[in-house]
């Protein structure tokens, strides 16, 4: 899709966000709170480097963000915590221009390799496809993590390959 604006975080992103979130149908509410926060420190604490957002504009509104830092105690090593794209967008290259994106910023700053986490539930399913379709492989899965029926997924990529 083109169209597509890559830009920081802004105050005016935290509302969107939280609808972005809540719109998925995939987030339970104290997941989305945890979201919320993490924006409210980045935006708070602008010195800080544990969460770097990166926010998707299309026609000038938020279509999408993600949310990735440095992995503590690890060589170059980084998390993506959070990605969401309007459902209304889905399919239109936001998600992959987020990742991309996120990708070659990790590389300017020298990183080595980016893990994420996802769920192993069935709603998550075209999550898990989308990480494997951009290249991304699976690394884990951990059964029971979040719930007894609700695996976590770790995926990974070699930013250096």
């Amino acid at each position: 899709m083109s169209g597509i604006e890559l830009r920081g975080l802004r105050a005016a992103d935290k509302d969107p966000i939280g609808r972005i979130l809540r719109a998925t149908g995939v987030f339970y509410e104290e997941e989305v709170a945890v979201g919320l926060e993490l924006a409210d420190i980045a935006l708070t604490k602008p010195a800080q480097t544990d969460y770097i957002f990166l926010c998707a504009d299309v026609e000038g509104r938020l279509a999408g963000y993600a949310c990735y830092g440095p992995i503590p105690m690890t060589d170059r090593c980084y998390d993506l915590y959070w990605i969401a794209v309007d459902p209304a967008l889905h399919g239109r290259g936001v998600g992959k221009a987020l990742i991309a994106g996120m990708e070659k910023d990790l590389r300017s700053r020298g990183a080595r390799k980016v893990f994420l986490d996802t769920a192993g539930r069935d709603a998550y399913a075209p999550t898990r496809k989308f990480y494997e379709a951009i290249g991304y492989t699976v690394a884990a899965r951990l059964a029971g993590f979040y719930r007894a029926d609700d695996d976590k997924v770790v995926y990974t990529r070699d930013l250096q390959a």
